[in-house]
């Protein structure tokens, strides 16, 4: 019997830390860098921290970023967590401008400086923070977000932040500092997340079960 989800080891993410959320689940998931295994996989989780353009690097390296491909357009779904949810948009800004798996139309950019007349805040935003409903979606129902409240709290660790070209794909909004951002974002049978769910507490599993379960 094949995995339930196969998690795409492509050298950069908290690989280990999320089979171990899923495991908790009762979820079967594996570890792979093999192409062909992640492009015919049931569901496929894209974690992922660190830089955008290394992330893409090592994708394309070990032949990773066309199987990620092959599988979201296959109809089955697809997460990215973190860096792995940047990784779906179009292009990202960060360290000069990186070419994306081009999935989710759209740009990664960086969080607005602080200026010394506004808000103290950090860059990077390291550490809880609330998902908001959207005004093109008000109903989380059948989604990854299924069965959470607004304002969930969930543990995010970003300095960059992904602006899709299309806003009604935007399933839930955070703000920080001068920004509000996507937070959680949906595209057919492809779905995003900027925080970790595996970090992330009762909401954050819940999260990863509707995935597996279908809601996605």
């Amino acid at each position: 019997m094949s995995a339930q989800v196969v998690i795409v080891d492509y050298g950069v993410g908290n690989l280990f830390n999320v089979r171990r959320a899923l495991a908790l689940l009762g979820y079967d998931a594996v570890i792979s860098r093999d192409p062909a295994e992640v492009a015919r996989a049931p569901r496929v989780l894209l974690p992922g921290v660190g830089a955008f353009e290394a992330g893409m690097d090592h994708l394309r390296r070990y032949g990773l970023s066309e199987a990620v491909k092959d599988a979201a357009r296959s109809g089955r779904p697809v997460l990215g967590i973190c860096l792995g949810m940047q990784l779906l948009l179009s292009e990202s800004e960060e360290n000069g401008t990186h070419r994306g798996l081009d999935l989710v139309p759209g740009r990664v950019r960086r969080f607005t400086t602080p200026s010394p007349e506004g808000p103290v805040y950090k860059i990077p935003q390291i550490g809880w923070n609330a998902l908001e409903h959207t005004a093109s979606s008000r109903d989380w129902s059948g989604t990854v977000l299924d069965g959470l409240p607004e304002r969930s709290f969930m543990y995010f660790v970003h300095s960059y932040r992904v602006v899709p070209a299309d806003p009604g794909v935007v399933l839930a909004s955070t703000r920080y500092g001068q920004d509000e951002f996507c937070s959680v974002l949906k595209r057919d049978n492809i779905s995003g997340c900027q925080f970790h769910p595996e970090r992330s507490g009762e909401y954050g599993l819940k999260i990863l079960e509707n995935f597996v379960t279908g809601k996605s």
